[in-house]
Order: structure tokens, then C-alpha cells, then sequence
């Protein structure tokens, strides 16, 4: 599907690149409206306003589609008002069904919270005994169709909270308590809280607050199984999307490799690439393919760029400071279940028979795991921004957090 951009022309000056990495020196204004209505952000909002309550979240042009049946989930938002671009990737023909499928109910959305670990002797998604197939897997109902208290709400915040009874693989009893609050934020907080000056751009920009709260009677133990705070954002790729994700250099041996590709099978060079710091990876939900950012490489921020669409997406969250433990996901009996990545990206494909659930791709964060006694909590803090606009300018906010160019992320591949 096709974009059509309205280029209001303030000036034009041609001159030559000096390098391979910059951007040619024009100065373009102009909006990005959506010609396909099902990637407009006001058709997306009222398409789940028709069948379900939402929360709308805004600042100036900006705004959030949030839902409560679904955790507190960010569906979508927009950078320039109901005809602006929608960010998020939405299943309308599930959400349309009104059906409850087994397993999981993918209702897609750009930021939902999920817990970890997904498999392994930890699991949450196992019982005790089952086998680790898809025919046993189950998303639990707290992180899939239970709807979630608002606690509060303003015109720019949502609070939400569940408590939740759950059971891991091994039989370790959990009690605990979720809370889950989503800011949008206005240009003076994103340069506050994330040091990105977004004057001049197109930006939404959203702050969530994810905390777990151990509400028993007994302290979490490593050895019995922790759970970790899994944040999982959605959106929709086209044939120009590289997922950039900058990374820590070091020796192997201490710091492990400098990315995990062995989640769905080996990526192929033509849509992976890692280049001096930087991890490429092509997200145009063409190829299914996940990596993952083990903790020693990761610097607790990622990020797209759609070149094609003129959208650079970033993600940031904190690393904490002390020497951690991440859950290990892969779905069998582990020799080590705290050897997971902090940081991961997955391309949607097709699947063996030819089906495929969208597509999309995904950005994930992940907390650490703690060992929490009864009244302690762990959070896990992300800052989620779109921004579209003069390049220019674009380029500058690339260089600085992402530390590439949008040249060097259009041209790796």
C-alpha cells in the first residue's frame, strides 16, 4: 500500500554529498497522509472503537489509541492527527471475529506487556508436565484477554493494574500484583526524559511504567523461578524497514556474541548484517527471523528506520546498574535459564503451510529477573517515539541515539 506525501516546497538547494552517509541537503516540509484509510490512525481508532472501549491518549497532534480488555495495551498512535500515519499494527479480521481463539489472541497493537519466561523448566506458558510443542503452548489469560483495572486517567496518562494468581513449569506458586501506566508526552518531557530534541518533526512519543509486585507470603527464588517484565511492540513494515540496534564491542568470551540468531533458524546475510557496533536487520514481514541483544552488548536502545514512509522508530529503556539475570525463553529444559537477551526483533513470514499472521514486525525489551520478597516490586521503565519530517533533522536524532546515519540504515542492504 501506497503513501501519498503533500510537499509544501519552502526551499530547494542542490548540492553534492560529501560522504555516503549524508543526506542530500534539502529542506522539505510536508505531511504524510495515508491513501490506504486502513493505515490512517482516525479509521484505526474508530475501527476498534466499534468493538471495544478504548482510552485516547493525546498532546497537541499526537495521540495514543489505548485498550483496557487488553491490558492496557497501545494499540496505535499518530504523529499528525486522525489522517496521519498509524503506527501500529492491528489484526482487524480477529478483532472484527469477536472470537476467542486457544493459545494466544494475537490482537496486535504497538506496545503490550507480557512476562517471561516463555519455555524452559521457569515457563509460564507451560504446565507442569506438558510438552514443550505448540499444541501445549498457552498464553496466559493475564497477559491475553483479561481486561485490567484503570486505576486513573487523565487526558495524557493511564493507570492500570491486575493481581494475578499464576504457576510456573516447575510448580512455583506466584502472587502478584501488575501495574502498568502509559504517558504520552508533550516535546518539553521527551527532551527531559530521553535528551531527544524533536523540534521541527513529527513526533508522538509515549512513556510506560511496567512493575511487577510480589504479593505473597514467600521470596522469589532463582532456583524455583523469577519472572521478568517482556515488552512486545507490533508495526507494520514495508519493503524498506531496517531494524538498526547499536551494541557494545568487546572480547566474545567475556561478552558473548554480539547477536543471537539461532531463535527460528539461521538469518541469511542478505537480511542480516552486523557492521563494526551495529546490528541491520531487515523487517519487511517477508521472512520469519528473530535476534536477540545478549545484556553485556546492549545499551537499552533500538530502533527502525521505513525509508520508503520517512519513519524513524525508537525504542529506549534502562539497563539496570547491578549485574543481572534475563530470562531464557527457548522452549525446552534448560542447562541455563537466565542466559536470555535483553533486547530482541522479529520478522513475521510465512509459515511452512503458507499462512501467515500479518504481517508486522517487532521491537522487545526486556527487564531483568529479580528475586523479589513479599511487598518488593521490579520495573521496567520504555520510551517508545515516532518521528517523521525533515530529514535533516531526522538524521540528526539517528545519529545521535542510534549512532548511524539514515543513509548508512537505508543502504544496508
Amino acid at each position: 500500500m501506497k503513501l501519498i506525501k503533500i510537499l509544501i516546497i519552502a526551499s530547494l538547494v542542490l548540492a553534492s554529498c560529501n560522504g555516503s552517509d549524508q543526506i542530500k541537503k534539502s529542506n522539505l516540509k510536508y505531511k504524510t497522509m495515508a491513501l490506504d484509510s486502513t493505515k490512517q490512525y482516525g479509521y484505526n481508532r474508530d475501527f476498534l472503537k466499534k468493538h471495544t472501549n478504548i482510552i485516547e491518549l493525546k498532546n497537541a497532534n499526537s495521540a495514543l489509541t489505548v485498550v483496557p480488555a487488553w491490558q492496557g495495551r497501545v494499540m496505535t498512535s499518530t504523529s499528525e492527527g486522525d489522517a496521519g500515519f498509524s503506527f501500529g499494527w492491528i489484526n482487524r479480521e480477529l478483532i472484527a471475529s469477536g472470537n476467542i481463539l486457544p493459545h494466544i489472541n494475537a490482537y496486535g497493537g504497538e506496545e503490550r506487556l507480557w512476562l517471561g519466561p516463555e519455555g524452559g523448566q521457569f515457563s509460564i506458558f507451560f504446565s507442569k508436565g506438558k510438552s514443550f510443542i505448540f499444541e501445549d503452548w498457552q498464553t496466559p489469560v493475564f497477559l491475553d484477554t483479561k481486561q485490567y483495572e484503570l486505576i486513573s486517567e487523565t487526558d495524557s496518562s493511564a493507570l492500570f493494574a491486575s493481581d494475578i494468581v499464576t504457576e510456573n513449569y516447575s510448580g512455583t506458586l506466584f502472587k502478584l500484583r501488575l501495574e502498568r501506566d502509559v504517558t504520552i508526552l508533550s516535546e518539553k518531557e521527551i527532551l527531559k526524559q530521553t535528551t531527544i530534541d524533536v523540534k521541527g518533526l513529527k513526533c508522538v512519543a509515549y512513556r510506560s511504567g511496567n512493575s511487577i509486585i510480589n504479593k505473597g507470603e514467600i521470596e522469589w527464588e532463582k532456583e524455583t523461578g523469577l519472572l521478568s517484565i517482556w515488552m512486545l511492540g507490533m508495526f507494520n513494515p514495508s519493503p524498506s524497514v531496517v531494524v538498526v540496534i547499536p551494541v557494545k564491542p568487546g572480547d566474545e568470551n567475556i561478552m558473548g556474541p554480539k547477536v543471537n540468531d539461532n531463535y527460528f533458524g539461521k538469518i541469511s546475510d542478505d537480511r542480516l548484517r552486523v557492521s563494526d557496533n551495529h546490528i541491520f536487520f531487515r523487517a519487511d514481514g517477508k521472512s520469519r527471523g528473530k535476534i536477540g541483544i545478549p545484556p553485556l552488548r546492549s545499551t537499552g536502545t533500538m530502533g527502525s528506520y521505513d525509508s520508503d514512509n520517512k519513519i524513524l522508530t525508537l525504542l529506549i529503556c534502562g539497563l539496570p546498574e547491578w549485574k543481572s539475570y534475563y530470562v531464557n525463553s527457548s522452549w525446552q529444559i534448560q542447562d541455563n535459564p537466565y542466559s536470555g537477551d535483553v533486547l530482541n526483533s522479529y520478522n513475521d513470514g510465512p509459515l511452512e503451510d503458507g499462512s501467515q499472521m500479518g504481517p508486522f514486525y517487532e521491537l522487545e525489551t526486556s527487564s531483568p529477573a529479580v528475586e523479589l520478597k513479599p511487598g518488593e516490586s521490579l520495573s521496567h521503565i520504555q520510551f517508545t517515539l515516532h518521528l517523521t519530517g525533515d530529514l535533516k533533522e531526522l538524521d540528526k536524532v539517528s545519529r545521535k541515539i542510534l549512532g548511524v546515519s539514515l543513509e548508512e540504515i537505508s543502504s544496508a542492504f
